[in-house]
Parts: C-alpha cells; structure tokens; sequence
C-alpha cells in the first residue's frame, strides 16, 4: 500500500519540499520576514546538499517565479551550456556517438547562478541568510534517509569512479546506512567560501550577492573546478565559468479546463507538459473514470504522441527553430489527437506530427527538411527493438520545492543532477552538472551537442492560475515520467476533486513507449509501467489493446515524487508530498 498522510492546511503561507528539512529551512526563512523566493532558494540550496544523491549544489536549477504585484510569470533556465571546446565531432570519433558517464558530459554548472540571480531580482534577503541552511547540512551533516541510502547502494560501483567521489558518497568505504549522519566536509567549506566572499564584499544586499556568484564562477571555486578537467581530459575552462550567465525566458501559457498552466520552455519538456494538456482539454478524462483502462489508454496515448513531437522537434531553441505556436495550434492538436484509437494502443512511439502543416502525422519528409524515420508507418505498428534498461541512472535524479507566501507570490523550481554519473572535483564537495546525459553524440540529432547549447531538459516546474489569481505550484522528480506525473496529479485535484495530498498519493502510470532522454537513451516499444494498486482488469484489457503491461510496487520512486502547493477557493493554502520520495510539506 501506498502511505497516506493528512493534507497540510496553512493560513498565510506553505511550503513543500523534497526533504524535510529543506522545508524547514524555507519556514523558517517566512517566519522571519522573508517571502516566497527567499524561502524558496534557501530550501533549494539546501536540498542540493540533502539531495546530493539526486541533486548537485553546481547542477541545474529551472525557476518559476509570479510575483504578486508584477501579475506576470517569469521562468529562469538555470541550465549550463556545453563548453566551448566540446564537439559532437569528438564524441563521433571517439566513442561512436555515445556520450559516457564521467567528466566529459558537464556542462557549465548553472544552479548557484539561476538561485543568486532569483534572490538577487526578486528576493529580500542576503546570501548569508539563506545558503545557511545548506551550509549547516553538509558540515554538520543529516541522517541517511531510506531513498537515499537505497540509490547510493545501488550506485556502489558507480561512486567508486573516483578518490573524491568515493570518500564522500562511501564514507568507510561503504554506503551509508539509514540513520547514519552524512557529511559533506568540503561542500560545507565551498558554500562557506561563498558566504565569506559575500559578507567581505561590504556595501548593499546587492553587492554581497554578486560577490558570491563572482566566488563560484571567477574565483577559486572556478579556478579548482577547470583545473580538473585540464588534468584529466575534460572540456570546461575558465572562460566558460566566467562568461555564464542564467537566461530568463518567457513562459508558454496554456488554458487546461478553464485554469492557466504556465510552463517552461522549449529548452525543456515544459512545452511538452503544455501540449499534453492541450491535448487533453478535448478529452472528457473525468468521464472516462480514474486509472480505468480507458483513463490509462487514452492519457498514455497522448503522452506517446507528445513525445514523439518532443522527439523530433524540441532542442535548445537558441540553436534550433521550436514550432511552439504551431505545436500548440488547437486543429493541429485536434488532429494528433485524432490519431488515437480507442480500441488499440500505440505499440510503438507514434510518427512525430506535422505542426508547420497542421497535419496530424508526419510525411515523408518533415517541413523542415529532414527525412522521418517514420514515414507513413501505421503509428500502431510493432516495433523488433530490443527493449532496453529501464535502470538508467540518471532517471532517478532530481527535486523539487514549491512555495506560495502571504502576500501571493509563487515560487516553483525543479533543481537537479545526480552525483553517480559523473566525479567528485577534489577539494571542492561538487559534481559539476552532468546534464549533459541529455544531449545527443551524433550530429544527425535535433539534440546534438554544440559549444554553447543546452541539453533539451526534463526538469519543469509549473505553476496554475485561476482567474489570475494563484491556483497552483506543481512539480517532480522523474525524468521522463515528470509531465505525467504532474498531469495525473492536476486531474485528480481539480478533476476528481480529491484534496492535493490525496491527489499525489494515488496510484499512478506512465509509458515508456519513446526513447529516454538520459543517455544510453533506451527505447521500450509499447511499455506502460502500472502500480500495483491498479486494478487487474484495467491491466488485462490495456495488455488486450497492444500495450505491454509491467507493474510496479505501490509507493515506488519510479513513479515520482510530486510536490505541490494549492490555493482553495476560501484563500487558504494547502500542500501536499509524495510519500514515494522523501517530500514534506508544511503551513502555518
């Protein structure tokens, strides 16, 4: 059985987080004065220390911010780029299009910049204030929780890559045992070394901020971290740190049912999360009965079709022309969704649409040149494939935090990147962003790596409004499994009307009918992961329609681990968080 626990109920302000004591630190950070971004970067800071399995302190973290009295939403990527002197050529040549785990795949490590950035523009408080948190947890360090525990043990040979990466990660050379109290020595001096540079810097807030960022990507932190790669083969230099910078973009808003959902952009599967609900606005999915086969069959259809559009046409849009008007044009998604047959699955991932056309399928050759490999195969088709791993590494990773203050403002970010597919850099407690695990080594892809483009990312925070006013901040771990996720939750609240901590607790699916988006990018032709709580017969008449049927354990962290904060209609708040992860919320 999946555990249950009480939805929180606040007044002024509520907090859900991916560790408990990130939403402590975020509480205590509002009950001190500070609002939604000031709670919202110290609890993320602080679960790039908690999380260290799942998430870095110098990985990536996506933002959303809506501030009340600006009445718009604004998104910061949080997502580095490759270095300057990586190629797509080299990762040809030398290991045949694949891009391995180790040093090689880093990307410029964005986190610390995309939280200074939202603290500096839209924060109150120092970076003192609140990098202490996270300062505190990694000198002083935490108890070894029951996820983490697990994935580091299961990761053994993995964290033994490397000297630092093994001191760390496999104290005593051994994984830690849950209760035992981790530590992060030299994380604890590196974020130390940041608030030091910040508090000497003098003069305003403003000042001591930037003082820090300029310690983490022009000072020694910067130095170290490209000092390593130079001896040991890697791409990033001095130039690359020094020349970051976190972009803000412009959110896609999409009307799902008469509330707004506001996602990242197409530099992300934030378009993809859009267009799924899109889709689904034509969809009477409370009429179809929650987790019936018909419910599974019909969302798992239109997540398969999502995601072949994502495959075929999302990469970093500074690099690549994104249809995103087109693949949210209304006939356009009307005819995709025309695509689906109530009777029979896609046993394979559908053929990508035509959104410059309008057309629901794909021809024979795309709009923008290049040929389909999907032709005009019937989208039902079998495929021969091999279907793969489902135990990629890096589809574990990730967190989030979400956060809605007093006054209304709305905090929504989705930090990331594991430490079990790259290396410790010795000296400094850091996994630099290993993000790029989702960029592609052949030149033939949409997503293949180039000097300065970002990987496409999974993590997208979201946030919902009703009538303008807040309605919802939302977000998860999981890799590909995240905009399912999320959708399945936002039905069950506002479809089924299940209060928001029973809508993340009950049980879930998701396809894996498409390529993954970590590298070795596995394929699993016709997949649908069901919890166990599923009903039998939903399983049986799915497995009738053509889809390959596997379950999971109820409460299982492959299903993700959703986090979210909601505004009833009275004004109130209430939070809730996934018991399949170690999520917590709390209000007053």
């Amino acid at each position: 059985m999946i555990e249950t626990r009480d939805v929180i109920r606040a007044e002024r302000y509520a907090v859900s987080a991916g560790h408990e004591l990130a939403t402590r630190a975020g509480m205590e950070i509002l009950e001190n004065g500070g609002n939604a971004v000031d709670a919202g970067v110290a609890a993320g800071m602080a679960l790039g220390v908690l999380h260290c399995d799942l998430v870095n302190f110098a990985g990536v973290a996506p933002i959303m911010i809506r501030m009340a009295e600006m009445g718009e939403t604004i998104t910061i990527d949080g997502l580095g780029h490759w270095p300057k002197l990586a190629s797509v050529e080299f990762f040809e040549k030398e290991f045949g299009g694949a891009i391995p785990q180790g040093i090689l795949r880093t990307v410029v490590p964005a986190a610390p910049a995309a939280w200074i950035t939202a603290l500096r523009k839209f924060g109150t408080m120092t970076f003192k204030d609140v990098a202490k948190y996270a300062l505190s947890y990694a000198r002083d360090g935490f108890p070894a929780y029951p996820v983490f525990a697990r994935f580091i043990a299961d990761n053994e040979n993995a964290y033994r890559r490397s000297p630092a990466t093994e001191q760390i990660y496999l104290p005593g050379g051994r994984p830690p045992a849950v209760g035992d109290v981790f530590v992060q020595s030299d994380l604890g001096k590196t974020i130390q070394y940041m608030i030091d540079c910040s508090e000497a810097a003098g003069g305003d807030r403003d000042t001591g901020l930037q003082a820090a960022y300029d310690a983490f990507y022009k000072g020694d932190i910067a130095k170290t971290i490209t000092d390593y790669h130079i001896a040991h083969g890697g791409f990033m230099r001095m130039e690359d740190m020094n020349e970051y910078q976190p972009r803000f973009e412009k959110p896609i808003s999409v009307m799902y049912k008469g509330a707004e959902l506001l996602a990242c952009g197409a530099w992300c599967q934030g378009i993809s999360l859009a267009q799924a609900f899109r889709m689904l606005d034509g969809i009477d999915t409370v009429g179809l009965q929650h987790n019936s086969a018909d419910y599974i069959h019909y969302l798992s259809a239109v997540f398969d079709l999502v995601f072949a559009d994502r495959d075929e046409y999302v990469a970093d849009p500074a690099f690549v022309d994104v249809p995103v008007a087109e693949m949210l044009n209304d006939d356009y998604l009307a005819a995709r969704r025309a695509l689906i047959d109530p009777n029979r699955a896609f046993r394979e991932m559908p053929p990508a649409g035509d959104p410059w056309n309008g057309l629901g399928m794909l021809g024979e050759v795309a709009a923008h040149g290049k040929r389909s490999d999907a032709g005009n195969n019937d989208p039902h088709d079998t495929d021969p494939r091999n279907p793969g791993d489902l135990k990629d590494t890096s589809s574990a990773d990730t967190t989030y935090v979400s956060v809605i203050d007093a006054a209304g403002n709305m905090f929504s970010a989705t930090p990331s990147d594991t430490s079990a597919d790259t290396e410790v850099v010795p000296g400094t407690g850091l996994c630099p962003s290993s993000r790029g695990s989702q960029s592609r080594g052949e030149a033939s892809s949409i997503n293949a790596l180039a000097p300065g483009k970002r990987p496409r990312l999974t993590p997208n925070p979201a946030i919902a409004l009703k009538d303008g006013k807040p309605l919802l901040t939302f977000g998860t771990p999981g890799g590909d499994v995240q905009i399912q996720a999320m959708i399945q939750v936002f039905i069950n609240t506002f479809g089924f009307g299940m209060d928001i901590q029973k809508a993340v607790e009950a049980p879930r699916f998701a396809t894996y009918n498409f390529p993954s988006s970590f590298a070795p990018h596995a394929y699993h032709p016709g997949l649908v992961m069901l919890e166990e709580s599923i009903s039998g017969d939903a399983a049986e008449t799915l497995s009738v329609r053509g889809r390959n049927v596997e379950r999971w354990a109820d409460g299982t962290w492959k299903a993700g681990g959703v986090l979210a904060v909601k505004r009833e209609e009275d004004g109130t708040l209430t939070a809730g968080a996934d018991p399949r992860r170690a999520g917590f919320a709390a209000g007053v």
